[in-house]
């Protein structure tokens, strides 16, 4: 066990420095799934440390016409337990320039099923002119947030026989 620990140790040290010294990366990341945490450790996989912004209850209704199942302050209580995540944020804004100028950070990443929208065509633009890039991600298939707020009627302990 111990030689194990030490083989890790001096293969982590021999690792090449990550790309970016800041990441990127957002969502509402309501009822969070296998693919938001992907999604999150392929970010910080690439950069020294991962900044991630929450999506604020207001954000979502805005965008989404959808009221969060899981309110704002304990959807950011789970991404900041996540040990790949540096730091957490709740967000008021899907402006990358805006959160850019607040938070400084070098890449943006994002899951590849946003790859050629307008949104982030322009949002790639945009923030080309400060030097940072979009990395965009794979989306992990088959899940998502709007499945499973789909299929929540169905689950282990929806009627009260099983208590």
């Amino acid at each position: 066990m111990m030689g194990e620990v030490h083989s890790i140790i001096s293969q982590s040290s021999t690792l090449p420095p990550k790309k970016y010294k800041l990441g990127y990366t957002q969502g509402a990341f309501d009822m969070f799934h296998v693919g938001h945490l992907r999604l999150i450790n392929r970010a910080s996989m690439q950069c020294e440390k991962l900044l991630v912004g929450v999506n604020s209850d207001a954000l979502i209704s805005q965008y989404k016409n959808k009221t969060p199942i899981i309110p704002e302050n304990e959807r950011a209580e789970i991404i900041r337990n996540i040990k790949s995540v540096d730091y957490c944020e709740i967000v008021n804004t899907l402006d990358k320039i805006l959160l850019y100028k607040k938070y400084n950070f070098n890449a943006v990443f994002i899951g590849d099923d946003w790859k050629g929208s307008a949104r982030w065509q322009q949002t790639e633009t945009a923030l080309a002119e400060w030097n940072v890039p979009v990395i965009y991600l794979p989306y992990t298939k088959d899940i998502s947030s709007t499945i499973l707020r789909e299929a929540r009627t169905n689950f282990v302990g929806d009627n009260n026989e099983n208590r």
